[in-house]
């Protein structure tokens, strides 16, 4: 039981506090750093479950803070394609091996790395309708309910859009936190949160706390945009490493 290995909850307890430090200090996705780390030690089924429960309290309160930002009519496509998406990511995580799923993550945060190092000028989606945002839903969906990593599709789809910054994060955190839901409720269907992942749960939070207030101590003190090339770097190292290790 990886709480009882003590390498397994080092490791756990290093990634929480990281992610949680550099989601609070440059805005970086919890669940890419998180996973990045965590696969080292813990099944893609623990990663998966536990990225979904800290994002439902990260995400859950900056949702909140943008309630009044909330377009429901662009959200709707968005939600239904994650909707559907979710139970099959849920299916591939529950039944492909674990060494390929670490290899699947590991390849996200290659691209995932890249695409943000490189800043590539891709093709316009601006015209796109409300069948092409379900079809980004559906595949938000798929990747949440597979690595926990819900909303990555969405930030990348949101910017192809050419909605603004603001309207961007109305539409990706929100979205995010519904398939975040939907697939808890799927992982506890397939008995994934269990009594250990309860405790690491639990372990986790003060690191959690104690990453997100050095986090916001140290916000506007380094320069934000070499910092997260530096993060992303790493991230990319990482992903590297995981898809070898398949």
């Amino acid at each position: 039981m990886a709480h009882t290995d003590p390498f397994a909850l080092a490791i756990f307890v290093l990634g929480t506090t990281t992610a949680s430090f550099v989601t609070g200090l440059a805005g970086f996705a919890f669940g890419l750093v998180a996973a990045a780390i965590w696969l080292y030690a813990l099944t893609p089924v623990q990663t998966t479950t536990l990225i979904v429960a800290y994002g439902l309290l990260v995400q859950g309160y900056a949702v909140w803070k943008l309630r009044h930002s909330v377009n429901v009519s662009r959200l709707m496509p968005l939600i239904i394609g994650s909707a559907i998406g979710v139970p099959f990511g849920i299916l591939l995580l529950r039944w492909v091996p674990p060494a390929a799923l670490r290899a699947t993550i590991g390849l996200l945060l290659i691209v995932f790395s890249l695409y943000n190092l490189a800043r590539p000028a891709l093709p316009s989606a601006k015209e796109a309708g409300r069948l092409a945002d379900a079809s980004a839903g559906l595949i938000n969906g798929l990747v949440g309910g597979s690595t926990g990593l819900a909303g990555i599709v969405i930030v990348i789809w949101s910017n192809l859009r050419g909605w603004p910054r603001d309207e961007q994060r109305a539409a990706f955190q929100p979205t995010g936190v519904v398939t975040f839901l939907i697939t808890l409720i799927g992982l506890g269907g397939i008995g994934a949160i269990n009594t250990e992942n309860a405790e690491l749960f639990v372990i986790g939070l003060p690191a959690l706390a104690v990453g997100t207030w050095a986090g916001w101590k140290l916000y506007g003190k380094f320069d934000e945009r070499k910092f997260q090339i530096a993060v992303l770097v790493l991230l990319l190292l990482s992903g590297a490493a995981l898809a070898m290790m398949a």
